[in-house]
């Protein structure tokens, strides 16, 4: 195949952080609150602006609580675990390295006395169908991962007696998500809206307060983890007294991204956006014998996180160590030609390559991504083969 002359213009592939939105340079920081108090009024303004902005384009109910906190999702998902987890039985639901880790807190830190792991190998997903709601239910919208999804939320039933909590980073703002279905969520900035790093969203509902009014839990709770003050929720950090200082900066860059949001179509924009791409690399793995979705079931693909391994026909002729080879060439030389960055698998996935296809991504930009592909892939394989 002859080298393509025509290159993405965005080459940020990376699954997170995640690609700044088309258009996106300094000069969008240039209103930013510095030099001013994180408790100032008109920093306190900016943030209030933020979280006003989440509650609409996401059209979360008005009595949900949402607060800016430490740590990106990481920091979010482990301040609801450690605040609201030991009342009742937990299921984990994991499918990919993220939802793991969680697992890993529940059992090591937590110990959890009453916990059933439901663990299945890359590209599955678990039974969604043969779950106690009676228990606390932890799992990830979308594994990053992984490139698997949970295809809706239908199997969660709106009473329910335990908790629902969702790591919603790679989801939020690319895909359909019906909150009165959870209890907990939290997401990055740094994922589909190509924010900056370090600060994290925690979404509550009504029965997730309620459990942090009247619950307390029996191991330490640092203070960077509290959610409460004198014994009920702090409010206050959900009406824009955050729990330690952010970064004024990073919250001016993720209203632009916001604001770019409500001119693109809001949340369906986002969603129409992330499907195209989906949409295109589907047609392109059906015409490409050596990649395959590492999804096994169609409707579980992420359309955010797109996750691909080589196929079997491929599998076949090289050996584990060329396997590994090939992901890290194609990745390295398409590196090297600035067409591509960081789209090499997950660390613990199987080999392949992963590609971001959330909203900030331009499709055109995933077209022209597809013969360069082909070409680092024929000369490497080229190369692999002849060395055997």
């Amino acid at each position: 195949m002859i080298k393509p002359d025509v290159k993405p213009e965005n080459n940020n592939f990376s699954s997170g952080p995640c690609s700044k939105r088309p258009g996106w340079n300094l000069s969008v920081l240039e209103n930013a609150v510095l030099g001013r108090s994180h408790r100032s009024s008109l920093a306190k303004d900016r943030i209030n602006y933020l979280i006003k902005n989440v509650k609409e384009i996401l059209s979360i109910p008005n009595d949900y609580y949402i607060g800016i906190v430490p740590g990106s999702d990481t920091g979010a998902i482990e301040i609801a675990l450690w605040n609201l987890i030991g009342t009742q039985p937990v299921q984990m639901l994991v499918w990919d390295s993220f939802g793991n880790d969680w697992a890993k807190d529940l059992k090591e830190q937590l110990q959890v006395s009453d916990l059933n792991i439901q663990n299945v190998e890359y590209g599955s997903i678990p039974n969604l169908y043969n779950i106690n709601f009676n228990d606390d239910i932890i799992f990830n919208f979308n594994g990053t991962t992984a490139g698997v999804k949970v295809p809706h939320l239908d199997w969660i039933p709106i009473n329910r007696n335990g908790l629902t909590i969702c790591d919603a980073t790679s989801a939020a703002f690319a895909m359909e998500m019906d909150w009165r279905k959870l209890d907990v969520a939290t997401f990055s900035w740094q994922k589909c809206l190509g924010g900056e790093g370090g600060h994290g969203i925690l979404i509550l509902s009504p029965n997730a307060v309620e459990r942090i009014n009247t619950y307390n839990p029996p191991w330490p709770v640092p203070k960077l983890f509290n959610l409460k003050k004198n014994s009920k929720i702090n409010l206050s950090i959900f009406e824009g007294s955050t729990i330690n200082t952010p970064s004024l900066l990073c919250i001016e860059d993720f209203i632009d991204a916001l604001e770019w949001t409500k001119k693109t179509g809001g949340l369906k924009g986002l969603i129409e956006i992330s499907n195209e791409n989906l949409r295109l690399i589907k047609d392109w793995v059906k015409k490409t014998d050596w990649v395959d979705f590492l999804a096994q079931d169609e409707m579980t693909i992420s359309n955010t996180s797109i996750c691909l391994k080589f196929s079997d026909l491929i599998l076949s002729k090289l050996d584990v160590e060329n396997q590994d080879i090939l992901e890290k060439n194609i990745v390295k030389i398409l590196e090297n030609e600035n067409v591509a960055y960081d789209i090499g698998s997950y660390r613990s996935a199987p080999p392949g390559l992963r590609i971001w296809g959330g909203p900030t991504i331009n499709p055109n930009d995933i077209k022209l991504l597809f013969p360069w592909l082909q070409w680092a892939f024929e000369d490497t394989y080229k190369l692999l083969k002849k060395g055997n």
